[in-house]
């Protein structure tokens, strides 16, 4: 249903009131067509399909009563209703003080509600609901009234403030943005990789055509016997975990006196777009876990997999341990998914057909583009991380304050297609990588339960990338020891927590008795305030040999020290 325009200026009472009459004397069937329309808008190649909806009959009757109910009371306040909405969207004092657009945004929000309920009512699987849930958000979050000048009390009241500076600096921003190729979330003219993010000391010691390896200078004189490697995702460049000294995983683990070495992905191009998940483990995961135990002359290292970097180095450990080796002492997965049964969010966008689409694009050769990756994660929360910056770019003329996780954010990567196809299908789709004897990689049968070390798993209760159910399904696939730790917020903020900041809280169990669902665990784990750094960064040493004398020097032999950290592969953009 479409959201009620605000009237125009000089409008006067009976013009308004046939306009709103109109509106919502056949409200309740336009909600039904939109519905509807929304669901068939999904119907496109590439899109999972979006079966015929039917309706619950009672939710919908129940629905139409509140709809109509609500719709009468509205009305009867009609433009005498000046509540301050508690949407962030609608907040601003102009929209309550403006009758017009008080009833256009609260409008929009019986619209929106309506719509949401009719997404509920869907007969069907959950997935089926999912999907509508997630279209008909879409929807809403794209046609809110705050997104429109002509619509947007708090911006029009801005632009006659600012004689219509504000709309021209909106349109600079625009034209910026549309040459960039992306939205702005941040001011990223203030920030450089290798001088204000990413500046923990370090060199370059290997690379190969598909990663970087960096060895970190000590900031210890002592450090342990077994030498730590970072896995991060390739999706995503390295330097999440070493944004800011004070927020720092990377500069953490030295200064606790490991020495650190971590993959920096190449971001792919045309010259890598026939490159397979195989490539990645053997001649990335595995090749970086060799070169760091020859630099060391370790015959075993730690080694830590965030997000897909967990799911990839897991699957290395998998094939050597197929191959009788383990080099790897302990391994810590940070928000990684091993078992694909619990994908949250990102289930809506894989079926049969949407795989196979996609096998057909790139499977045998070709790029998936990294904004198309990006704009896929942005839209998971479409009014914090797309409608937000548009508003506030193109409509206030303002330009987003500095911020180093969300130039890190925008600063995205690309994925050759065969290897993207081949994760789609074997993990999201058929959830191979569990089922023993189920796919090969690199020519040796995937069987975790060959995969006997120490692994510590954690995962973030309110991630919608990698669900806490999902992150700890970890623990049941798995056969030696186990710690699994919980932590607060997000994806990325649950991980990047420092201790200094003193924020937020984790929860931790046993490490004897991990039952199958995490809510269970969760029930007998006790919450401690702060950071989960600590309680790893505890759990590590005690992995990690006796100490000895800090190396001087970067390398070893042929692996030398070839540029400063954090290297060129990383500066690559998309």
């Amino acid at each position: 249903m479409a959201t009620p325009p605000p009237f125009p200026l000089g409008s006067d009472w009976s013009q308004m009131a046939n306009q709103i009459q109109q509106q919502f004397g056949d409200g309740w069937n336009k909600a039904l067509q939109s519905f509807q329309g929304i669901g068939a808008s999904t119907q496109h190649p590439g899109m999972p399909t979006v079966p015929s909806l039917n309706l619950a009959a009672d939710k919908v009757m129940a629905l139409q009563k509140q709809y109509l109910e609500e719709a009468s009371a509205l009305w009867n306040r009609g433009l005498t209703d000046t509540t301050v909405h508690q949407d962030k969207r609608f907040a601003d004092d102009a929209w309550a003080t403006n009758p017009v657009a008080a009833f256009s945004a609260a409008a929009y929000l019986l619209n929106a509600r309506t719509l949401m309920g009719l997404a509920d009512a869907v007969e069907g699987d959950e997935k089926t609901r999912a999907r509508m849930r997630f279209a008909v958000e879409q929807w809403m979050a794209a046609s809110a009234p705050s997104n429109f000048l002509a619509f947007n009390a708090e911006e029009q009241k801005k632009a006659l403030a600012t004689k219509g500076e504000s709309i021209a600096l909106g349109i600079k921003n625009l034209l910026h943005d549309v040459q960039q190729g992306h939205v702005s979330m941040t001011d990223e003219s203030q920030f450089e990789v290798g001088k204000n993010v990413a500046t923990t000391e370090g060199a370059v010691v290997f690379e190969n055509e598909l990663f970087q390896l960096i060895e970190y200078k000590p900031l210890t004189t002592k450090v342990y016997e077994k030498p730590f490697l970072l896995v991060p995702p390739c999706i995503n460049k390295f330097y999440i975990l070493d944004l800011q000294p004070e927020n720092s995983v990377i500069r953490y683990a030295v200064a606790q006196g490991h020495r650190t070495f971590v993959v920096s992905w190449r971001n792919p191009d045309a010259t890598l777009g026939t490159k397979t998940w195989d490539d990645y483990i053997e001649d990335a995961a595995i090749k970086a876990i060799a070169v760091t135990q020859e630099v060391t002359g370790a015959k075993q290292i730690n080694a830590l997999g965030f997000c897909v970097g967990g799911t990839i180095l897991s699957t290395a450990l998998a094939v050597l341990a197929a191959r009788g080796q383990q080099p790897v002492a302990s391994a810590t997965l940070l928000t990684t998914l091993l078992d694909f049964t619990d994908t949250g969010i990102l289930d809506i966008f894989i079926d049969e057909n949407f795989v196979k689409y996609r096998e057909a694009q790139m499977g045998q050769g070709g790029l998936l583009k990294g904004q198309e990756l990006a704009s896929t994660f942005s839209f998971l929360r479409p009014n914090d991380l797309v409608w937000n910056y548009v508003v506030g770019n193109y409509l206030k003329g303002e330009t987003p304050p500095p911020f180093d996780l969300l130039y890190w954010n925008s600063d995205c990567t690309n994925l050759p297609g065969p290897f993207y196809a081949w994760y789609l299908r074997n993990t999201y789709l058929e959830n191979n990588l569990i089922k023993q004897g189920a796919v090969a990689v690199c020519g040796e049968t995937i069987d975790f339960g060959k995969v006997d070390l120490p692994v510590y798993i954690y995962g973030s209760r309110e991630d919608h990338i990698v669900p806490i159910g999902g992150a700890y399904a970890s623990t049941q696939v798995f056969p030696g020891k186990k710690r699994f730790v919980m932590g607060a917020s997000g994806h990325i903020a649950g991980v990047i927590n420092p201790p200094a900041k003193g924020k937020r809280s984790h929860w931790i169990g046993s490490d004897t008795r991990f039952p199958k669902s995490v809510d269970q665990w969760l029930a007998t784990a006790k919450e401690h305030p702060g950071s989960w750094w600590t309680d790893w960064s505890n759990w590590l040493k005690t992995h990690a040999g006796k100490q000895v004398a800090a190396p001087k020097t970067y390398g070893k032999g042929k692996y030398k020290a070839t540029e400063p950290a954090p290297g060129r592969y990383v500066k690559a953009k998309a």
